[in-house]
């Protein structure tokens, strides 16, 4: 079935942007703004097994904001994946793993997007292997759709962008925008990551009132 995006606004205004150093020379296809809730059960997932990898999918919507110009996803929810070969630096999405993932979409997220996946590189750092390039090229080959990565012994993890000519590069990894409609409390807490200046001078405005 043909997919095609949602057309809202962007809510740049109910998030905050957490920037990987660097990131803003480089411009990806789309942006990334991920629920509080999806992060902090991703954060779950990626410590349930600190010695092998684990991982899952990402669920959303594929969104396109029409007076701004501008392609982005939500991610809103995630589904581990359960039945997986892995070991310390290896991760298979087995057979049973894709059926329960397919089963699971259709009975709790009708009408979402699977609009990427994540898993874990336990003291590895952050990157895609030449294996990652692969199963991301082949299994998530829309432009939209993107790769997360955690390290959790180090708390730090980026999302991987195709850019604008739809390359993907395994070196380079992305910030999100975190969706907190309202709440003041962030619940971000990776360390390769930093609060756009633009997030920091709201918060010292607040502060001053």
């Amino acid at each position: 079935m043909l997919q095609q995006p949602r057309f809202t606004s962007i809510p740049t205004r109910k998030a905050r942007r957490w920037l990987i150093p660097g990131e803003e020379a480089i411009s990806p296809a789309v942006q990334v703004f991920l629920s509080q809730r999806a992060f902090v059960r991703i954060c779950a997932h990626a410590g349930s097994d600190l010695e092998n990898e684990v991982g899952g999918w990402l669920v959303g919507v594929w969104c396109w904001d029409k007076t701004r110009q501008e392609e982005f996803i939500l991610v809103q929810a995630i589904i581990p994946a359960d039945h997986t070969r892995n070991g310390s630096a290896f991760l298979t999405f087995t057979h049973e793993s894709q059926l329960e993932m397919l089963a699971v979409m259709e009975a709790r997220y009708p009408g979402k997007h699977l609009v990427g996946w994540f898993h874990t590189h336990p003291r590895m750092g952050v990157f895609l292997s030449g294996y990652d390039l692969f199963l991301h090229n082949n299994f998530f080959p829309h432009p939209w759709q993107v790769a997360l990565v955690i390290e959790p012994h180090s708390a730090v993890g980026g999302f991987f962008i195709r850019d604008q000519d739809h390359h993907l590069d395994g070196r380079h990894h992305y910030g999100f925008h975190e969706i907190h409609n309202g709440l003041e409390r962030s619940v971000v807490h990776w360390k390769n990551l930093e609060l756009a200046q633009a997030n920091l001078a709201a918060a010292k405005k607040e502060q001053l009132r």
